[in-house]
């Protein structure tokens, strides 16, 4: 499930636990819904929509204690408790703070008040993404070294060559991912730090001959962004788009593990292929 397709559901859950249940809202159930701490998707809420998920909450209260006071003869000592305000007091604070008018004031004149909707999320995006815990998982395969700026050359170049030297087709049949598929990762080279070193590897737990790289990447959390189309051209608009947009905003730590590129297996020249790139974030909660 995509994390708009999860911040849907907690939406939801929101509305029926204030309309339907007057429950306070539960952040365990949040955490479980959304599939990460309760804190951490207070972060992911907070960079998607620019609002607190603690503020959303509480404007959504004050709009429906707003609606009840117009339309019901509820007391307000009701409404306050309704919305999990301690007293009165407080409440009239809060609704005086977010409409300009006491409640008493908002029920004795003809006035319109302060009206935040249910939030509704897009479910379509250029590029979808969600949050996955992944196990620890062993790569081996082969890499080039490469000159900063080469890469969008060099690399397509050792794929092919992988393709045409029987090599790739050695890392295919070795592949234990599920689903399948190749990854392509970056590396620092240590000597020099003008150049990069990229790696073709697979996820595998057998002895593979004419590797030159094996790597253990531990477990960890990871933002996956689905690239849809041929590739090299989608997973570099990806990396373009992760560079312009949502890295400048980027919300969360950095885990201590290189960031992947995953390739499907199919049809690379497919308007349909799909490829990923997997940022490792940190949980801060766990």
């Amino acid at each position: 499930m995509e994390w708009n397709e999860k911040l849907q559901m907690i939406l939801d859950y929101v509305e029926n636990h204030l309309q339907r249940k007057q429950e306070p809202i539960d952040p365990k159930e949040v955490s479980q819904i959304a599939g990460c701490s309760f804190g951490f998707f207070q972060k992911v809420f907070s960079y998607m929509n620019d609002i607190s998920f603690s503020e959303y909450i509480r404007f959504r209260k004050l709009t429906l204690a707003g609606y009840d006071l117009k339309s019901t003869e509820k007391k307000v000592i009701d409404i306050s408790y309704q919305y999990g305000y301690d007293s009165p007091t407080s409440f009239t604070k809060a609704f005086q703070q977010f409409h300009g008018i006491t409640p008493k004031e908002a029920r004795e004149k003809d006035v319109k008040l302060r009206v935040v909707p249910k939030m509704q999320v897009s479910i379509r995006q250029q590029y979808s993404w969600r949050l996955e815990q992944k196990p620890a998982f062993r790569l081996v395969g082969k890499s080039i070294i490469c000159s900063a700026g080469e890469q969008h050359q060099k690399i397509p170049e050792f794929w092919s060559d992988c393709q045409k030297n029987g090599f790739f087709s050695q890392l295919v049949s070795i592949d234990k991912g599920a689903p399948k598929g190749l990854f392509g990762l970056f590396h620092s080279e240590k000597s020099r730090v003008d150049k990069l070193q990229y790696s073709i590897m697979v996820m595998t737990d057998e002895d593979v001959l004419n590797v030159d790289c094996e790597m253990w990447i531990p477990e960890a959390l990871w933002a996956v962004f689905d690239c849809r189309g041929p590739v090299p051209e989608a997973i570099q608009n990806g990396w373009k788009y992760l560079q312009q947009e949502w890295i400048m905003k980027y919300p969360f730590q950095h885990a201590d593990c290189p960031e992947l590129e995953w390739y499907s297996d199919g049809n690379s020249f497919d308007e349909q292929y799909l490829s990923q790139i997997w940022i490792p974030v940190i949980d801060e909660e766990k």
